[in-house]
């Protein structure tokens, strides 16, 4: 086999994956900046159930081990290390459910969650950071990290908090609303939800303006229409002979 020169270059291996670490909170601590917290939200793009978001206070002193980016987690390691953030540190948790986000937009509706889950933390923070390019509306001075899940440790607690919150929330909701799968898919567009939707049409926790949604619930409102139409008594008419 003839080789080109480019193909005979080593392909670059990929780096692993940098665990955040707590630099940034540290930094502001040594100022006697404190109390700082870290936010995040899950749930931005399914097409069911509200945008979740948690905020977090780390204590420097009993921060649990193995803190990263939700994403990166298995399912039961996100649930142990929700125990441990909860037993060693200050929360809040907050929703933005179907219709705010209906009505806001999914991007305001989340900001609105995340500033809620700051102003209910126990103590207010006097720094906080938020995972994204977009700050919130709090009192305390307020950075916006871009990846920050994946580099600002408290912001990683915060976004376990959050995944694990909505994930055990869907499957509740999916006891209540039997046949869409939200025990499995939590929500997102996948084959199965979007069979689901094609059949039983949206159920009150879905977003009603999230494209599929809007197409399912029309196609059920005409099919609805049909059979109303289908269903008029034929009215009778006296012809002479």
């Amino acid at each position: 086999m003839i080789r080109t020169p480019q193909q005979d270059k080593p392909k670059p291996r990929k780096s692993a994956a940098v665990a955040p670490s707590f630099k940034r909170e540290r930094a502001l601590l040594k100022q006697g900046v404190w109390p700082v917290a870290g936010c995040d939200e899950a749930g931005r793009g399914p097409l069911a159930g509200p945008v979740v978001a948690a905020a977090v206070i780390l204590d420097p002193k009993r921060i649990p081990r193995g803190l990263d980016d939700s994403k990166r987690l298995t399912a039961e390691r996100r649930d142990a290390l929700f125990e441990e953030i909860c037993a060693t540190s200050s929360f809040a948790v907050a929703y933005a459910s179907p219709a705010r986000i209906d009505r806001d937009n999914i991007l305001r509706a989340s900001l609105w969650a995340l500033a809620r889950a700051v102003h209910a933390l126990p103590e207010a923070p006097k720094h906080v950071f938020v995972d994204g390019r977009d700050r919130i509306d709090t009192t305390a001075e307020c950075e916006a990290v871009i990846g920050g899940d994946g580099l600002v440790l408290s912001i990683a607690a915060a976004s376990i908090l959050a995944k694990v919150s909505r994930d055990r929330l869907m499957c509740r909701l999916a006891e209540d609303c039997p046949g869409y799968g939200f025990e499995i898919h939590k929500g997102y567009g996948v084959p199965q939800h979007l069979a689901a939707l094609r059949d039983l049409g949206p159920s009150l926790h879905h977003r009603r303006l999230f494209a599929p949604v809007a197409a399912a619930r029309a196609r059920h409102e005409a099919i609805a229409r049909d059979a109303d139409l289908l269903a008029e008594p034929l009215i009778a008419l006296d012809i002479p002979a």
